[in-house]
């Protein structure tokens, strides 16, 4: 199958080849494509910023269904799920393993900020497109997207009728998916859009304990868009959706068990040969990527979010006022058998609750004129509760471990509750002063101000009751085993029960500018500062680990955007580097907690170069390539990994942290890109009345994939091939489609196994894995 597809490749590239100079057929241009990373609609060719931009029909052609899809046609885009948080990176920046972090790479759906993360793990529903921004973003999004930002529209209701139905099945990991949209007016200035979306899938790990597949899924979502245009100077569009998300079990597998050492209760056994003589011969019965796992405990996860967003448009003479409202809001609860393994260990029950308010009023000044401008003020309230349960059931293996010593914890449990309330509010300008047609000058600034107030409180509970346990030896053991001080241990007279608040200020400014080397070509070159503020750690179990400090950002850019051949080939060039100050940093503790530190100094530099080309009338190729080099330039307090030794700083705890300085970062591969090619040709066949196959190719270099940069998990590099053909007609579309048709087996994530280093001994890791070789169908009909 790798064979066939790279042979298609080389097929399609010959075709390229074959281009007849004497062809006497009409020249086909590149299609303009509009964007509003600017905050109004203007060719993406025009904007000075380094973005990839997809329309619908490219998320269609691609099947691209959420983000982890994206990320395999947008070079320097990473994602990934974790064991309890969804990351999301951009040039190697993101935000690791913490409720209480803000997202490094803002998401904005429609104008309102989607930033918690697991808002991450929505699906793309009825999108109109969809725009990856690179580097800072500090001016027009604001709110911590110190990274980039990922900015998408939705379809809007239309005054013709339009109404789709979809149906996609992928029986290798039995997935079906039904879409719907209906879109048309109710009156001559009111249109309604109507869109669903039903999910389910089997899963493609699987659990020989239970003798099933994993992840189980089982999703839906409706919107409603409503476009009332009252008269020529007003319009306003409301947009209420509700998504549900249900999944069992875990795409993710023990992939390395290596023996204790000296010192621990069975020197010189693995993980799985000291949980078979505890009584547990099927707790782990290989360790190697091959798609099986094993696990006991049952795992799920629910997540509901509810979203309404109000968007008003008011023509003041040349000027627009727009105000944009916006309700988002989740609950998500997950059952989690976080040992990995088939044998009754520990789980861990999380309960998360969101809500925030925003709006938005800003102001546009028509363009055409010597200065253009628009401005405007920003407000956004949030609450989080955070809560969760690491949870030692009565028959935990723990009781059996150092000849019973550790019994007293079993049948209890340490929970955790966590409150963030944020205020903020901010205001921001940006204007462009054209010296003359081709030369163009760009000064913006954004002032934003946040309060924060958090808590956290730590308790040891009886699992039979849920009250406060009475056995005063839990308490104790659950802090000198685990490290998990709380309010009823004797050894931590402090208890566990902060607070804190913080206010802070940022001032973010940007300069750019752009010169047209002609009407084709255009240079940029900009620096501007992102700001991420700072915050209070939701997951560490020691009292040291509360309060992080901001993250600042300094980025500079130099561009060049081209149109050129014709207008049948498009090439963007982007140099950038950008420098961080306390980059923010979640590490595993090694024990059952992440702790969240400050990279002092943090370099990343690179080169991206993207674009389109017609190679001949219906071929039509997509390329993109980016080289990143991330690198810690003072980074002496990280967390170690698993029998690194020692040799940073002293940690608040007491105990010695180890030195990142010179390495890169998780997800920072050197090279990322991804090629595609799409024919399309006229035909008669069976009413079907075009033909049309696309072909896409993603490459990743080598990259680090292990939460506290274990060397042992610097994977190799890969390469994903997807196919896809389709007959078309004006109402009826089918499609047969390939998605990693060579295979390849990607490590998305990799950390220890919990406890199994520090109470067993062993070097055992788990790793999250990326979906195998997937086909499928696909069947559209346009009424």
């Amino acid at each position: 199958m790798k064979n066939m597809a790279l042979k298609s490749i080389f097929t399609l590239s010959a075709c390229a080849l074959a281009i007849n100079a004497a062809s006497a057929q009409e020249q086909v241009v590149l299609e303009v494509i509009e964007v509003t990373a600017q905050k109004r609609s203007e060719n993406a060719q025009d904007t000075p910023i380094s973005m990839n931009v997809l329309s619908a029909d490219e998320i269609k052609e691609k099947s691209i269904e959420k983000i982890d899809d994206l990320q395999y046609s947008v070079p320097n885009l990473h994602m990934t799920e974790t064991g309890i948080s969804t990351q999301m990176f951009i040039r190697g920046i993101g935000t690791g393993n913490n409720q209480g972090f803000e997202q490094s790479v803002g998401q904005y759906i429609d104008g309102i900020h989607y930033g918690r993360q697991q808002l991450l793990r929505m699906p793309f529903l009825d999108l109109e497109r969809i725009e990856v921004l690179k580097g800072p973003q500090s001016i027009m999004f604001g709110k911590n997207s110190v990274a980039g930002a990922l900015n998408l529209s939705s379809a809007k209701p239309t005054q013709d009728t339009e109404i789709h139905l979809g149906l996609q099945y992928q029986p290798t990991i039995g997935a079906t998916e039904v879409t719907g949209m209906i879109s048309g007016a109710l009156t001559e200035t009111l249109s309604a859009r109507l869109a669903v979306r039903d999910y389910s899938e089997d899963g493609y790990i699987e659990n020989t304990y239970k003798d099933r597949n994993e992840t189980i899924r089982d999703e839906s979502a409706v919107r409603l868009s409503l476009l009332w245009e009252p008269s020529d100077t007003m319009n306003f569009l409301f947009k209420v959706e509700r998504d549900d998300f249900d999944g069992t079990g875990r795409q993710i597998e023990v992939i390395q068990d290596e023996p204790a050492l000296a010192g621990y209760p069975i020197p010189g056994a693995t993980f799985s040969e000291i949980l078979a003589i505890l009584g547990h011969p099927e707790a782990i019965t290989e360790s190697e990527l091959n798609y099986q796992r094993q696990a006991d405990a049952e795992e799920s996860n629910s997540n509901s979010l509810n979203n309404a967003t109000l968007t008003a448009n008011f023509a003041l003479g040349d000027y627009t006022l727009t105000s944009v409202s916006g309700f988002v809001s989740y609950d998500f609860v997950e059952s989690c058998d976080c040992d990995y393994t088939a044998a009754p260990i520990f789980s861990v029950f999380i309960d998360e609750e969101y809500q925030q308010f925003s709006q938005e009023i800003r102001l546009v000044s028509p363009v055409g004129e010597k200065f253009d401008w628009l401005g405007g003020l920003f407000y956004q309230t949030s609450e989080l509760a955070f809560d969760d349960n690491i949870i030692i059931p009565t028959n935990s293996v723990l009781g059996l471990v150092s000849g019973g010593a550790l019994a007293p914890m079993t049948g209890q449990a340490a929970g955790r509750n966590y409150q963030l309330d944020t205020d903020m509010w901010s205001a921001f300008f940006q204007g462009r002063y054209h010296f003359t047609e081709d030369l163009t000058l760009t000064l913006g600034a954004r002032f934003t101000s946040e309060e924060k107030t958090s808590s956290r409180v730590m308790n040891i509970t009886d699992i039979s009751t849920g009250d406060i346990t009475q056995d005063p030896m839990a308490p104790a053991l659950f802090d000198a085993v685990f490290g998990i001080q709380s309010e009823q241990s004797p050894l931590s007279p402090q208890g566990h029960n902060l607070t804190g608040t913080r206010d802070e200020n940022s001032f973010t400014p940007l300069i750019n500018i752009s010169y047209k080397i002609d009407d084709k070509i255009m240079a940029y070159a900009s620096a501007t500062t992102g700001f991420k503020a700072g915050g209070f750690d939701a997951r560490a179990n020691n009292v040291n680990s509360w309060e992080f400090e901001e993250e600042e950002a300094t980025a500079y850019e130099l561009g060049l955007k081209s149109l050129i051949l014709d207008d049948t080939l498009e090439i963007n060039l982007a140099f950038y580097r950008t420098e961080y100050d306390n980059l923010q940093v979640s590490q595993f503790d090694g024990v059952l907690g992440f702790n969240v530190g400050n990279a002092k100094e943090t370099v990343v530099q690179g080169v991206e170069i993207d674009g389109r080309w017609i190679l001949l009338d219906g071929l039509s190729m997509q390329y993109g390539i980016a080289y990143l080099d991330h690198e810690y330039i003072d980074f002496t307090n990280g967390n170690c990994h698993s029998r690194q030794v020692p040799d940073g700083d002293m940690g608040a705890d007491g105990n010695q942290l180890c030195d990142y300085t010179g390495k890169s970062g998780q997800f920072t591969p050197k090279i990322t890109a991804s090629i595609g090619f799409d024919y399309f040709t006229d035909i008669s066949f069976l009413g079907f009345e075009y033909f049309r196959t696309t072909l896409g190719l993603y490459h990743s270099a080598k990259q680090n994939v292990d939460v506290n940069l274990n060397p042992l998990y610097e994977v190799d590099s890969y390469n994903k091939v997807d196919m896809r053909i389709a007959l078309e007609s004006e109402k009826w579309n089918i499609a047969l489609f390939g998605k990693n048709m060579t295979n390849a087996e990607v490590l998305t994530y990799v950390g220890n196994n919990p406890l199994s280093g520090s109470t067993f001994g062993t070097d055992t890791f788990y790793g999250f894995v990326d979906r195998p070789a997937v086909y499928g169908i696909q069947l559209d009909y346009n009424f």
